[in-house]
């Protein structure tokens, strides 16, 4: 290099310091030629378009069991991980108050039903009384009407024919009064009987609440209390969920979620089950944010799940948004500022279509023959 500035000088006639100058201007020349830029061109591959969560896998129909009473657990009914029937029980609490509260409430039950309708009852006297009323009525009645048409022969005395007359007016009243008497305790024996069978049956239903039993028909698989400890309304005691099903419970983040839809494909990695991709469906999207995570829930069900799963399996799935064949794409690193790419004639701007983390689909702006250049660091 420095016989070539030497002839270049020996034919130029200039001072030291023009020297100086020229010479630092043709090295940067002649390394800036000497470095050619790289360049590429779009191409066209099948692209997929993903949405990445985390997963989970849970049983279908998981649910945590909580008491409705509060007390002290007894006696743990099954094992963790031993299969339940609907209504099989699962603990049972401690609690004597209840039992005697419902003890209590069959003894009115059966004073209340003995009242109403039994041999001793109160009706049945007043039955009686009336019975005896109207025999009553029915002499005073026969003496009255007699007195009465002996009187109006000038027959008897005026005073008989009262006294007849007055006792017959008061078993007269007095029927309708007992006979009032009748329907309105019979009304309030019913009531009382009806109130009896009531906090009877609301008594049993209480007792029945200190034996925990399983909603459907599945397998227990945590219990989160032991023998002896309180339990309370507030906590879970134990968690129950469907046997056989599972399903895929992934977390994806809020700039996603709207591309996802019900029945899109997920592609599904566990840790559990290394280098295995299972394949499954979205079947169900959460709308409501977790704020913590600023994520929604997502659920998937396995097409054709792994042998043996376990709640809380982890790994990691794709959901797939959208698929192209022969689609002209770039490096998604050779975009500039997230839509518009470098060229020989200088900055484009470009409309993308689908992407993933390698790839973005150039939909207008370039075609194949664009030459594009690396984004200046």
């Amino acid at each position: 290099m420095s016989s070539v500035i030497n002839r270049i000088f020996s034919t130029m006639d200039v001072n030291k310091r023009n020297r100086v100058f020229i010479v630092s201007w043709i090295i940067l020349l002649i390394l800036g030629c000497s470095e050619q830029e790289e360049k590429i061109r779009p191409e066209e591959r099948d692209i997929t378009a993903s949405v990445y969560a985390s997963v989970t896998v849970q049983p279908d129909s998981l649910y945590q069991v909580y008491a409705a009473v509060g007390g002290i657990l007894d006696a743990l009914s099954v094992e963790e991980g031993d299969a339940l029937n609907k209504g099989d029980a699962i603990v049972k609490i401690v609690n004597n108050q209840p039992e005697l509260n419902s003890e209590n409430a069959r003894l009115n039950l059966e004073l209340a039903r003995e009242n109403y309708s039994g041999s001793n009852a109160v009706l049945q006297s007043l039955k009686d009384e009336i019975l005896a009323t109207r025999l009553q009525l029915k002499n005073d009645s026969l003496n009255y009407f007699r007195q009465k048409a002996l009187w109006e022969q000038q027959i008897g005395s005026k005073a008989e024919y009262e006294s007849r007359e007055l006792a017959y007016s008061l078993s007269r009243n007095r029927l309708e009064v007992l006979e009032g008497n009748l329907g309105r305790t019979s009304n309030e024996l019913r009531t009382k009987y009806i109130q009896a069978q009531n906090n009877y049956r609301s008594a049993r239903i209480t007792t029945e609440d200190f034996t925990v039993s399983s909603k459907i028909n599945g397998t227990l698989y945590a219990f989160y209390k032991n023998p002896g400890e309180i339990v309370s309304t507030m906590e879970p005691i134990a968690a129950v969920g469907k046997t056989d099903d599972f399903l895929v419970e992934m977390l994806v983040d809020e700039q996603d979620i709207v591309q996802v839809k019900k029945g899109q494909q997920v592609l599904v990695t566990l840790d559990a089950y290394a280098n295995q991709v299972y394949e499954a469906l979205v079947s169900k999207i959460i709308p409501k944010k977790d704020e913590r995570s600023q994520t929604f829930k997502v659920e998937a069900l396995f097409k054709d799940p792994p042998a043996t799963l376990y709640p809380g399996l982890a790994g990691e799935g794709n959901i797939v948004i959208g698929q192209k064949k022969n689609a002209l794409t770039i490096p998604r690193s050779y975009l500039v500022n997230g839509d518009r790419v470098r060229t020989e004639d200088g900055i484009t701007k470009v409309s993308l279509g689908l992407g993933n983390l390698e790839y973005v689909e150039i939909v207008e702006g370039i075609d194949k023959s664009t030459a594009l250049l690396k984004p200046e660091e």
